[in-house]
């Protein structure tokens, strides 16, 4: 399905009836990781799973946005659908979308699945990485190395940097870097919705560190942890995974 929001064109599912359960995928995937989850739940709630713009069939933004420009396209996503209050899902970016929707006092009930939005420690070869590659790129801007900048920058970003990053193009390789700098644990301390953090012990890409710092920060929140799961615990242990959200959704006593 598709929708028009902000005037880009928007992707969408929804499946099932009952009380609103909205999905926010990370970075470099799309609605469609959701998909089993969300053929579960339609049994019991009304689920929507969306294409964060850039990502899947959504348009791209028109221009930089940061982890608020994608809060807000969501309100405004659940304002055209007239979705009312519903839980919010987040895994790793979409986590970084939730949290932000969450400090705002957006929605019902808050999980975070191996959630971004801390700012990690940069170690001294991050910062070397980082510099090498701004004086690579200079040096190929002069002339006579013109011809073999782009060829010469995409094999340098292919082995030195990370692989969401090498993969991003034009306005969405801004956006990336844009938001993987941005901190958002100021945020967590205002998140006022009962909130549940879902963490995979084996996260490489946001440490189970990360979701037990959540947990102190967040009031009302609790921390599940999936033993010998990495960064998606939702398809590598999917009935666990919805055996415990059944019951902080309250499935199963309606059931």
């Amino acid at each position: 399905m598709e929708a028009i929001i902000q005037g880009l064109k928007t992707a969408y599912d929804v499946a099932g009836k009952g009380e609103p359960l909205l999905l926010l995928h990370g970075w470099g995937v799309e609605r469609s990781v959701f998909a089993p989850l969300q053929q579960h739940f339609a049994s019991y709630m009304q689920v929507w799973s969306v294409d964060f713009p850039g990502f899947g069939e959504s348009d791209e933004p028109p221009f930089v946005w940061g982890v608020e420009d994608y809060a807000t396209f969501i309100q405004d996503f659940c304002l055209a659908m007239e979705i009312q209050n519903p839980s919010i899902l987040g895994h790793s970016f979409g986590g970084r979308v939730a949290i932000v929707l969450g400090s705002r006092g957006f929605g019902a009930k808050l999980v975070l699945a191996d959630s971004a939005g801390l700012r990690p420690k940069r170690s001294l070869s991050y910062y070397f990485r980082v510099y090498s590659f701004k004086v690579i790129k200079k040096a190929l801007s002069l002339p006579g190395l013109k011809h073999w900048r782009d060829a010469a920058l995409a094999t340098w970003l292919k082995r030195h940097s990370s692989g969401d990053y090498a993969k991003a193009q034009g306005v969405m390789r801004n956006i990336f870097v844009k938001v993987v700098n941005e901190d958002l644990q100021p945020l967590l301390l205002h998140i006022n919705i009962p909130t549940l953090l879902m963490w995979g012990e084996n996260d490489c890409d946001t440490p189970l560190s990360d979701g037990k710092k959540m947990e102190k920060l967040i009031p009302d929140s609790g921390l599940v942890l999936f033993k010998g799961a990495g960064h998606y615990p939702f398809l590598e242990q999917s009935s666990y995974f919805y055996r415990v959200l059944e019951s902080f959704f309250g499935i199963i006593q309606r059931v």
